[in-house]
């Protein structure tokens, strides 16, 4: 593959996502979903592709492969696992890393739900493995992490375990997870609409009494004249450096800090134990890590304030619309179709488990604001971090209750771990070399204590 062709396919991505924010744009019914245009301009793509298009086409004709070329294809089923490692990378860049008592008092409650919910989809996963996927449909055993791989991790997670995947023999479950992840995306937000206006109807949000109040303009996706903010500070002089540069440069140091970690861990076990287990370990969580490394440092050592948090969330949000839109427009329909049945049934327990977490234990865990502030953890759990604060967001528009607050603190425990950290990246592998039971064991363990904590010590307090 050329240079040039590599380019081109990276121009593609342009267009697409310019066509989903055209459509969400003008389209009322997607407006009122918030569909990420990233998702709809994925969808998209994958219908004027080899898969839909291509398939009604002549094999020897012009558009055999849709409109998109084999190279264009090549690389954008590359893309989501490269990207993977900007957006984890840059999860702590830029931000204040509070004090543990802080951490506590505001987000224990929420972690205490997000850590049952989470650990509970492996339950729910390996249980339907064992009992159904593996005797009837001849699946692998860890497709039970698939619920938690792509409902907690989202599209960024799965596109990241495609290797994982694939060295296991289990290439398939990359497609499996990433239409999961689809599905989990499309389900937040409906099911978190719906939940809005029963929460509104029946009293139990405190914050808003109806979800008329959005305007047009937010609903299209443009940011109200008013609300309009800058992108990011000029925390440098673009004589010296550009700004936007010298964050890309952090951003791109704690993926290598990332990827030299993984290195060295593979190499220590290799020595002492001589096993092989770490090389299944992908790089995401280990950037993450390496991301937390360099805000230490800056946060000692940069007396300027020059990493700027808002010039990273961009950074970040530029990254995760290239996974979204190409983890989707690259999915196999072929694999879905395959095993659609295991699908649906993964799909259902995963939706229905996520559900319980918000109506059943959500309000009995978190002791004041419970809708506000579950809302965001259901969203969450559906697959991304943004359809959480966009649910938030409608309950609690002006900010009002410590829903926000709390969920962020949140995210510094919870996201080291679950929902893409070290027990996502960590499960499939454990599971593969050492069976579904021991995984089966320890994920009813851990939701038994997030259960026990949230019910017995954060749901008896008055208020937090």
């Amino acid at each position: 593959m050329t240079p040039n062709e590599i380019g081109f396919a990276l121009l593609y991505i342009g267009v697409f996502l310019l066509i989903g924010k055209i459509i969400r744009v003008k389209w009322t019914l997607l407006q009122n979903l918030f569909l990420p245009s990233s998702i709809i301009g994925g969808f998209i793509a994958l219908f004027l592709g080899p898969q839909v298009l291509g398939k009604f086409m002549p094999e020897d004709s012009f558009f055999s492969n849709g409109i998109m070329t084999e190279s264009i294809m090549e690389v954008w089923s590359a893309l989501p696992g490269l990207m993977i490692n900007v957006v984890f990378a840059a999860l702590f860049l830029g931000a204040a890393i509070p004090k543990l008592k802080d951490i506590w008092y505001y987000a224990g409650p929420q972690l205490a739900l997000g850590w049952s919910v989470g650990w509970g989809q492996y339950v729910v996963g390996i249980t339907l493995a064992v009992l159904i996927l593996v005797p009837f449909f001849d699946l692998p055993a860890m497709s039970g992490a698939l619920i938690e791989v792509a409902f907690e991790g989202g599209h960024g997670t799965a596109a990241g375990m495609a290797s994982t995947f694939e060295e296991l023999g289990f290439a398939e479950a990359f497609d499996l997870a990433i239409g999961l992840a689809t599905i989990g995306v499309l389900s937040g937000v409906i099911f978190g609409i719906i939940l809005i206006n029963w929460g509104v109807r029946n009293k139990k949000t405190k914050v808003i009494e109806d979800v008329e109040d959005f305007s047009d303009l937010r609903k299209r996706g443009v940011m109200e004249y008013q609300n309009r903010e800058p992108a990011g500070k000029m925390t440098l002089r673009p004589e010296s450096i550009e700004p936007l540069s010298f964050h890309l440069s952090i951003v791109f140091i704690a993926i290598l800090i990332g990827w030299l970690l993984l290195q060295g861990l593979i190499g220590l076990e290799s020595i002492t134990i001589g096993s092989d287990f770490m090389s299944y370990i992908p790089l995401f969580p280990l950037a993450m890590i390496g991301g937390i490394a360099l805000q230490i440092f800056f946060s000692k050592k940069d007396k300027y304030n020059l990493v700027d948090r808002r010039m990273v969330n961009r950074i970040q949000g530029l990254a995760l619309d290239i996974l979204i839109l190409t983890a989707i427009s690259t999915v196999s329909l072929d694999v879905i179709g395959e095993y659609l049945v295991p699908f649906v049934i993964l799909a259902a327990a995963g939706i229905a488990w996520n559900l319980f977490g918000f109506l059943v234990l959500a309000p009995r865990m978190i002791p004041q604001y419970w809708f506000e502030r579950g809302i965001g953890d259901f969203g969450q759990s559906m697959g991304v971090t943004a359809t959480g604060l966009l649910l938030m967001r409608v309950v609690d528009p002006d900010n009002e209750s410590p829903a926000f607050e709390a969920f962020g603190y949140k995210q510094l425990f919870y996201e080291p771990f679950l929902g893409g950290g070290f027990v996502t990246a960590l499960s499939v592998p454990f599971i593969a070399q050492f069976g579904p039971w021991p995984t089966l064991i320890v994920a009813v363990a851990m939701t038994a204590i997030g259960i026990f904590f949230g019910l017995f010590y954060f749901g008896k307090q008055k208020a937090v």
